[in-house]
């Protein structure tokens, strides 16, 4: 049976249909209507579904990620910086209008769960997968198997807690490893330096390799971040790989520099654990969705 992935962003939503092993056949997105709500993103996870499904002539398996968690407790979403979900039965909601079950993960576990099956973390053991882009976001996978955790927040080292008088973060904390690694923490700390807050991350990061002294400043206090906050992961889980993906996974310096940076940190006397790029960039997410089905449950 085949089987459809959906990728639920904060501006698009992106459907695949993928075959048994592994092959996109199809790919759609739509804009995510946001701002009209609730009602209306799930209405518009139907029509793509649907859409998807007329091309194929059949029936698909369907598997969801998006921002944000199931709660164990009460069975909704959960931190999910697109704030209409929160506090919504999206499961069980998207399983009337679609006439079927579900399976439904956080974006950055259908990242980390596509790049370990078949990506770059293939050959490893453990996988961790981080995502370091608008936000923070982490996953586990042990042996092509995702770990969600007893509370469904395993992996989320985003949330941690880095600088204590570092700046307020959305999920009421100050200083949150995502307020400094995001995108917009590098603009926050190079705007505090003295910086153009009107710049882009990826512009800061052009300007360090330009040679701006400010610039890789602030790219020097990002990766002395990074490597101070990505050792805490290893301490704990001692991962075999960890796979980066992100808009600013894309900073070659995390490649290069990065490691000696975690290893100054790490409690060992060397770091193995490898540094790694995502292989499948921006499709990482939307694959990892529909593999929430493995063959074996087609």
């Amino acid at each position: 049976m085949l089987r459809i992935g959906l990728d639920l962003g904060g501006t698009k939503t992106e459907g695949i249909v993928m075959d048994e092993a592994g092959k996109i056949l199809l790919r759609a997105r739509l804009p995510t209507p946001q701002t009209d709500g609730y009602d209306a993103i799930l209405q518009n996870i139907y029509t793509l579904v649907r859409d998807l499904e007329k091309k194929t002539g059949q029936a698909c398996h369907v598997g969801i990620g998006t921002p944000g968690a199931i709660s164990t407790r009460t069975g909704c979403l959960k931190n999910s910086n697109t704030v209409c979900l929160n506090g919504k039965p999206i499961r069980n909601d998207l399983e009337k209008i679609l006439g079927r079950p579900i399976r439904i993960a956080n974006d950055a576990n259908c990242f980390a769960l596509s790049e370990a099956l078949d990506g770059a973390g293939k050959k490893y053991g453990t996988v961790f997968g981080v995502i370091l882009g608008t936000g923070v976001g982490g996953s586990i996978v042990f042996h092509g198997k995702l770990h969600e955790g007893a509370q469904h927040i395993a992996g989320e080292w985003g949330h941690n807690v880095l600088e204590a008088d570092g700046p307020s973060c959305y999920c009421g904390k100050r200083g949150c490893v995502e307020t400094f690694l995001s995108g917009p923490g590098l603009v926050y700390d190079w705007s505090q330096h003295g910086g153009d807050a009107s710049l882009k991350a990826k512009n800061i990061v052009a300007l360090a390799d330009q040679g701006d002294a400010g610039a890789n400043a602030a790219l020097q206090r990002y990766l002395y971040r990074f490597g101070k906050a990505l050792s805490v992961v290893i301490n704990i889980l001692d991962p075999d790989a960890i796979v980066l993906g992100g808009g600013m996974s894309n900073i070659a310096r995390l490649y290069t520099d990065g490691p000696e940076r975690v290893a100054r940190h790490v409690f060992n006397d060397e770091l193995r654990t490898k540094i790694l790029p995502h292989v499948h960039g921006d499709s990482s997410g939307v694959r990892g969705a529909a593999q929430l089905w493995p063959p074996q449950d087609t």
